[in-house]
């Protein structure tokens, strides 16, 4: 990473520590900071330009909207004209503008967009590896103690006999879309690891199932 990319990059953590929410654990600083952390690296393995995937990624939930509010599916595209109107504010190259819009508004699974770069891949996979693995286990009770969600049904825990309803039930979750979500990975290096974190959480669940 150069010099002045590392020096746009510290103004980009500063903003989105004022916007991530200390209420909502999974989508706190730590949040950013770790899909960053793994945008680096599947940039760096795919040969993807730093100075659209690090904004980006820094930059891909700008504007925080609840899961469980109807503005959900737009969350990325207002993300998306937020980011440019804060690097245009900072003077960023312009020139990467359309290609960072890009990438924070295919990142979201609501918004239903299809990634058209490799950078607005490598953002979208280091969304979603988040989610998923033992951090995406941390991340998904999280959620529930925010929405105040049951961890799972007393009938059928594992969804053996039902189908699946997260609205309902926190395990539900793990079937209705964690265990997909490796399945939507367009990187090779984020499949990899994507398929790591799967197999955690398949362990996780067979511990489960032992104590419950």
């Amino acid at each position: 990473m150069t010099k002045n990319l590392s020096l746009w990059e510290k103004q980009f953590e500063s903003k989105i520590s004022e916007v991530a929410s200390a209420e909502d654990p999974a989508h706190d600083l730590l949040h950013f900071q770790r899909v960053v952390r793994m945008a680096k690296k599947l940039c760096v393995r795919e040969k993807g330009d730093l100075h659209v995937v690090v904004p980006a990624a820094w930059l891909h939930d700008f504007v925080i909207v609840p899961k469980n509010s109807s503005l959900r599916s737009q969350a990325s595209r207002l993300s998306a004209e937020k980011a440019l109107e804060f690097l245009q504010t900072l003077g960023y190259p312009k020139e990467y503008f359309t290609s960072i819009y890009h990438a924070i508004e295919a990142h979201s699974f609501s918004a239903n967009i299809e990634t058209q770069s490799l950078e607005a891949k490598i953002v979208q996979d280091s969304d979603r590896l988040d989610g998923i693995g033992a951090i995406g286990v941390a991340r998904c009770f999280a959620t529930a103690g925010v929405l105040k969600r049951s961890f799972y049904s007393q009938q059928d825990p594992f969804c053996e006999t039902r189908n699946p309803d997260d609205s309902l039930f926190t395990l539900d979750h793990f079937y209705r879309k964690l265990f997909k979500t490796a399945e939507t990975l367009k990187t090779e290096a984020g499949r990899e690891e994507g398929s790591r974190r799967v197999k955690f959480m398949k362990e996780y669940l067979d511990c489960l199932k032992s104590e419950i």
